[in-house]
């Protein structure tokens, strides 16, 4: 059985973490895995992630954890970066990645969760920035934490390692939906059909204009908003899309 499955149902495509045995924690291969995944997508219009088993991710490997004990901080770092690149692949993947969340998120699982665009979570699941339990810190997943759930957060479960669950996590932004276990999936394609009502175009736009508009001054952030619209109206999308709100019809992508 493959570590990491792919299946794709149209231009919807499902990456399921597909090591049930430890929880789908992952280590240095399927830390490349992950990144290789997300830096392959081309034309699909969303990514589905979630987990086989009981849980979502249960972060970090125990024996990949082992190895790093032995590691010298040089490789430490190397080690951290090639982590550093799968969260940013999944950040950066060009259309909306949604996480279907079960079980349990914790430390590196939990970063995941983080760089996704759209997280919906089984009632019941359990979150926890674990890392201070171990003598660690959530450093490398801690850029995508704080800018999901904001300093405030991230100052009361960074430092306290507090296990929480579903509701909590709505409440402070992590997730946008809390549903039954048995509902998960199925909502989260039914999130993926919206995506698809859209301009596929125009929802990458959209996805990398918030990206790219944060910590901007605001007259910066302004021009590369009117840049973005004024490319997007004089596209053939562009002019797809109002042409067809005008005419009230579908647009062609539909």
């Amino acid at each position: 059985m493959e570590p990491l499955q792919f299946e794709r149902h149209g231009a919807v495509t499902t990456i399921t973490l597909n090591r049930p045995e430890v929880r789908n924690a992952f280590d240095e291969e399927q830390i490349a895995r992950i990144t290789a995944a997300f830096q392959s997508v081309t034309d699909e219009r969303a990514v589905i992630l979630r987990g086989e088993g009981n849980v979502f991710c249960a972060g970090g490997d125990l024996n990949w954890m082992k190895m790093s004990i032995h590691f010298s901080e040089e490789e430490n770092r190397r080690d951290a970066e090639k982590l550093a690149q799968m969260f940013k692949a999944v950040d950066e993947c060009p259309c909306p990645v949604i996480a279907a969340v079960h079980g349990a998120a914790f430390g590196g699982g939990l970063g995941l969760v983080c760089c996704a665009d759209i997280a919906v979570a089984a009632a019941g699941t359990k979150f926890c920035f674990s890392e201070t339990k171990l003598g660690l810190a959530p450093a490398v997943i801690g850029t995508f934490a704080i800018q999901k759930i904001g300093r405030s957060f991230a100052r009361r479960y960074f430092l306290s390692a507090e296990v929480f669950e579903a509701d909590q996590a709505w409440h402070m932004g992590l997730v946008h939906e809390v549903v039954e276990q048995n509902e998960l999936f199925s909502r989260a394609t039914e999130i993926a059909g919206h995506i698809q009502q859209n301009g596929p175009i125009a929802v990458r736009e959209a996805k990398r204009l918030i990206r790219e508009s944060a910590g901007l001054q605001l007259d910066e952030s302004l021009a590369l908003s009117a840049n973005v619209i004024a490319r997007l109206r004089v596209s053939e999308e562009g002019q797809e899309g109002v042409s067809a709100f005008l005419e009230k019809r579908l647009p062609a992508w539909s």
